[in-house]
């Protein structure tokens, strides 16, 4: 199932986001830093947004940022791959698999973390909107 949400703004950042990072790993590394900058300003963006670094948006983007930071030394920019194909699935299938990952933070969940949670977190469909408050429901 397609989920391509032109429409939203987000989906706009992260277009723009996941093509820096395939043109680094396609061998143009200021894409890196490129895919890094723009992930800045959308982090700035939700903040000022969402006025609150609780929000769950805001921590999906924080934790995608760290990811990108990580992966900056030369040794381990093989992890960038991981963004890169997340990314794409995100904007083509609706699938984030950072928020889920998010999602299972102690402050973002009220179930105890088990297989079980973190099955359905992995396993559910992707969702209009944050996969936080579908599950809650």
């Amino acid at each position: 199932m397609l989920m391509i949400e032109y429409r939203e703004l987000s989906w706009w950042y992260w277009l723009v986001t996941v093509c820096f990072l395939t043109a680094g790993i396609a061998g143009w590394s200021i894409g890196f830093f490129v895919a890094i900058g723009v992930t800045i300003v959308q982090v700035i963006h939700y903040i000022i947004r969402e006025r609150s670094l609780a929000a769950f948006p805001v921590q999906v983007r924080i934790g995608y940022m760290l990811l990108l930071l990580i992966a900056l030394p030369k040794p381990l920019q093989l992890i960038y791959w991981i963004p890169t194909i997340g990314t794409w699935a995100q904007l083509i299938f609706g699938y984030c698999a950072m928020a889920r990952i998010v999602s299972l933070m102690p402050w973002n969940r009220k179930e105890k973390l088990s297989l079980n949670l973190v099955w359905r977190k992995f396993f559910s469909a992707p969702v209009k909107g944050s996969i936080l408050r579908q599950q809650e429901s």
